[in-house]
């Protein structure tokens, strides 16, 4: 039986490689079929897989240039149901497309908004006086310029080629190693891995109200490998934390550092426990 595993489209968005690269991940270990389908928006292909629209969702949460990709963040808080299940880690590399003959002349760029953000040196170096439009997704942004010369897209490389479109630079983003964190979510809980992603809040905002948790942590000797706050939306100057701790050897110490943490905080929520995947650029290339 075919697993469906939603993504943000269409196809050709860095979210469809991210896809492709784990359904030949699946493929090659699990012999599982993937079939695709594509989301217009990042909380429409998360909830899909928690109302079983689809079997799985993938969906960015980190970019290394951008940081957290907030939306996937504040979905999962609000479908605690889901669980990760894979983490991939995708090299993004984004070219320039275009219509028009050169970059003089151009009067509007379009692409998603962490795409723009990416490339900002880039833009403010070659096209300084443009209007930046952000789009929902890379590939959705490529439909805005077929029939404008005076407006250029941001996207990939595959992006270019699927859709035949005139790449007037390339490799435009501000650090050339870019990459980024997507999750794999679903319904089924997830027992393997090394990294265990979570998100409490605490129970009022005094002095000390993020420190014992922390120190919950770091009594074990767990490592954290991103901590980060996001808005609970309440009252302002309340948060919810979001963590990534890596696991012990001894994987004791880590079910009684969870344990203990839900002495020091009101809600907590594990969204999983996972193995990371790089994904290589001979992958890609294959794609």
């Amino acid at each position: 039986m075919a697993i469906s595993l939603a993504y943000l489209g269409p196809i050709g968005t860095n979210s469809e490689t991210a896809a492709l690269a784990y359904a030949r991940f699946l493929a090659d270990t699990m012999n599982e079929e993937i079939i695709l389908h594509p989301y217009p928006s990042i909380a429409q292909t998360i909830q899909a897989a928690a109302t079983k629209e689809a079997n799985l969702a993938i969906a960015p949460v980190e970019n290394s240039t951008e940081g957290s990709v907030t939306i996937t963040l504040d979905t999962l808080w609000q479908l605690e149901q889901l669980n990760i299940q894979q983490e991939l880690v995708l090299p993004i590399s984004h070219v320039f497309l275009s219509r028009g003959t050169s970059l003089q002349g151009l009067k509007t760029v379009y692409s998603h908004p962490q795409a723009l953000a990416q490339c900002q040196r880039w833009l403010t170096h070659f096209l300084p006086k443009v209007k930046l439009i952000p789009t929902n997704s890379t590939t959705e942004a490529l439909s805005e310029i077929n029939q404008d010369p005076t407006s250029g897209a941001i996207a990939s490389p595959r992006a270019a080629k699927l859709y035949d479109l005139p790449v007037l630079a390339t490799n435009i983003n501000d650090y050339p190693d870019n990459c980024t964190r997507f999750w794999v979510v679903g319904l089924t809980p997830s027992t393997v891995g090394n990294k265990i992603s979570l998100g409490f809040s605490v129970p009022a905002n005094v002095p000390g109200a993020l420190v014992k948790p922390l120190q919950v942590f770091a009594s074990k000797e767990i490592n954290l490998s991103r901590i980060e706050s996001r808005p609970t939306r309440r009252s302002l100057g309340e948060y919810l934390f979001f963590i990534d701790l890596e696991i012990q050897y001894d994987h004791t110490l880590t079910q009684e550092a969870l344990s203990e943490l839900a002495t020091h905080t009101e809600i907590i929520k594990i969204f999983g426990q996972y193995c990371v995947t790089p994904i290589s650029p001979s992958i890609l290339s294959e794609l």
